[in-house]
């Protein structure tokens, strides 16, 4: 039996790898930085910071005189105490719409430049505080404000209308009813299972069989952070999974595959993009004004429980928040909702 983690060891060692492909295409002395983070950050982290930071360099090679005249990798520490206030502000306005030199056009709302100027913050305050530079301009320039985005969810009729398109296809081409044949059992216990437990779509595709509890109607999960957690599921994720498992017995699974809980056509682990796709796939035959996306499951999930429940904290829990504030900045504008809704329930003459 192979141990239950390799999943995420592989997807660790994978982003490890990457990072160091990365890493030949940043200044040599980004590899002092990603050395001295490694021992506080995942893998991922670095990762995320390594692609950040090479759209950072690549605009200074564009934009500076005399950087364009030197390979990216050239570049020398000293620059960053060449780079000012206005430089990095320059950077954030760039990241609205810049192209690639492969022609890829690129755009960054709120969050993509909050991502890109924490990972710089990060980046220089490891150099300021060691000293190695003299000034911090990226801690002088505010995070972009974010705008509160309203919840995209579906409604619970649109949940129970996705379900039943999961079972009986009636909207699907002739075509995807060929691969729909094969897939809906497995379908049908996938979005289930996100839709009744509001898991994350990479703990989803991570699940191993062994990971599903029957006796106590729980999943054992492993968290963003690398933390394990169990999440309780009823009886309708149940008796989907059941079903599938029914079905899964008789797959033979790819070698290093064994353990996946949810399998590909190629009776490999099913990926996060395949996911998204299933997702895409199902919902626009539910909804077209609404871009649904495992997350938006997820949105679903915590959107009910908080309806029925009014209980932010468990809400936190049940998503696996570590700062209820994350919860509570994504649901608490509900209480608002209701709260006007009582507003104009309440009439006080007939008109």
């Amino acid at each position: 039996m192979k141990n239950s983690n390799n999943y995420h060891d592989e997807t660790a060692k994978e982003n490890i790898l990457q990072l160091r492909k990365l890493q030949e295409e940043l200044p040599r002395f980004c590899r002092q930085y990603f050395r001295g983070i490694e021992q506080t950050t995942a893998p991922r982290t670095r990762l995320a910071y390594a692609y950040d930071l090479g759209v950072f360099f690549e605009f200074l090679h564009k934009n500076n005189s005399a950087l364009s005249k030197m390979d990216i990798t050239e570049f020398p520490l000293s620059v960053l105490d060449q780079i000012t206030k206005t430089d990095i502000e320059e950077y954030l306005e760039y990241l609205s719409y810049y192209v690639k030199d492969d022609g890829t056009e690129y755009t960054n709302d709120e969050r993509g430049k909050r991502r890109k100027l924490a990972s710089l913050r990060s980046f220089y305050n490891y150099f300021f505080r060691d000293e190695q530079i003299k000034s911090n301009p990226a801690s002088l320039v505010p995070m972009p404000k974010l705008h509160d985005k309203e919840i995209v969810r579906l409604d619970p009729n649109e949940v129970a209308i996705l379900l039943d398109q999961v079972e009986d296809g009636t909207k699907m081409t002739k075509s995807q009813m060929k691969f729909h044949d094969k897939t809906k059992v497995r379908d049908l216990a996938l979005l289930t299972l996100l839709l009744g437990t509001g898991i994350r779509v990479s703990e989803c595709v991570g699940l191993d069989i062994s990971d599903v509890d029957f006796d106590n109607l729980a999943i054992k999960v492993r968290r963003k952070g690398g933390y394990e957690d169990v999440v309780y599921f009823g009886e309708e994720v149940e008796e989907a999974l059941l079903s599938y498992l029914d079905q899964r017995k008789h797959m033979i699974p790819m070698s290093g595959h064994e353990d996946a809980l949810f399998l590909s056509l190629q009776n490999r682990r099913m990926a996060v993009r395949s996911v998204e796709n299933l997702v895409k796939k199902y919902a626009s035959l539910v909804t077209t004004t609404k871009k649904i996306t495992p997350h938006k499951l997820r949105s679903t999930y915590g959107t009910t429980l908080y309806q029925e429940t009014g209980d932010i904290y468990l809400v936190a829990d049940v998503l696996g928040h570590k700062d209820v504030n994350t919860t509570r900045k994504h649901y608490a504008a509900m209480k608002d909702d209701h709260k006007r809704k009582a507003a104009k329930t309440v009439k006080l003459r007939e008109l």
